[in-house]
């Protein structure tokens, strides 16, 4: 009776609470969106409300498209970008590959040294980093921000799919090199596509940090050709004058990739993160 009784209440509170958190996780972006389509005096006087037809002004988008370069930026962070997720993921799913699938002496503690990584920032290298780039000449590339990235979302990603490859069947891969299949066929073949969920997981964490972040550009590539979003935003934040229209013109459409590709990837992501949850 008791736990019939407790059962919708436990629901409501659920709900309660998730609606809470999904509140506080949207509130900021919500609050910024709104104000990037007012006019200048209207985001100071009224910040917590929405547009009116005497407040909406959209001189935002158009100083960041037409003046701001915006479009170039927005270009080189896809590069950017797409090309780290691509290389975290290949290199990610192949290490992982290899520490659950062949054991041999030294396996835990090379798995437990590549995890470091998660620990360790690697912020703390950018000297050395720096210094690596210079001497490569590929300081103001995409490339070297490619690699950094990738140097940065690797720990994560082996540590997330070693895991999930840990539970494909042994039968199964045994089946497939008893019908001749190569190692290489049955990772890409076989057990990749049994881990869509973790490859999405991975790829929607590694994405946010790479797309939002403004150290490593400013540090590696500040020229103009290699500019991404982030830093890009920054021309319109002056020492003694900023644009507040721009800036908040720039966040709101920064925003586009990352919602895009989680709605792209929501169900994978959402079996990824819960997967083993509920047996």
């Amino acid at each position: 009776m008791n736990r019939a009784r407790s059962s919708p209440l436990n629901t409501a509170l659920m709900h309660l609470v998730l609606g809470g958190y999904t509140f506080l996780c949207l509130a900021p972006i919500i609050l910024v969106v709104m104000n990037s389509m007012k006019a200048r005096n209207a985001i100071f006087a009224t910040p917590l409300l929405p547009p009116t037809p005497r407040t909406f002004d959209l001189i935002g988008y158009f100083t960041v498209i037409g003046q701001g370069d915006f479009l170039f930026y927005f270009g080189n962070s896809l590069i950017v970008t797409i090309g780290s997720i691509f290389f975290v993921l290949l290199f990610g799913a192949m290490a992982a590959f290899g520490l659950s699938e062949y054991r041999f002496r030294g396996n835990t503690l090379l798995g437990l040294y590549m995890a470091l990584g998660i620990m360790i920032p690697i912020r703390l290298g950018t000297i050395a980093i720096l210094n690596l780039m210079v001497a490569a000449r590929l300081v103001n590339t995409h490339l070297a921000l490619i690699l950094v990235y990738t140097a940065q979302g690797l720990p994560l990603a082996i540590f997330i799919l070693q895991e999930f490859m840990h539970q494909v069947s042994h039968d199964l891969k045994n089946a497939a090199r008893i019908d001749g299949l190569s190692e290489y066929a049955i990772f890409f073949k076989l057990v990749l596509p049994l881990i869509r969920p973790a490859l999405a997981t991975v790829a929607v964490f590694t994405m946010i940090p790479i797309w939002n972040d403004l150290w490593f550009p400013l540090i590696l590539a500040p020229g103009e050709a290699t500019k991404t979003v982030t830093l890009g935003a920054q021309v319109f934040i002056g020492q003694y004058v900023t644009n507040w229209n721009a800036v908040l013109a720039a966040l709101s459409l920064a925003i586009l990739p990352v919602l895009v590709l989680y709605l792209l990837f929501s169900r994978q992501l959402i079996r990824g993160i819960t997967a083993g949850a509920v047996k």
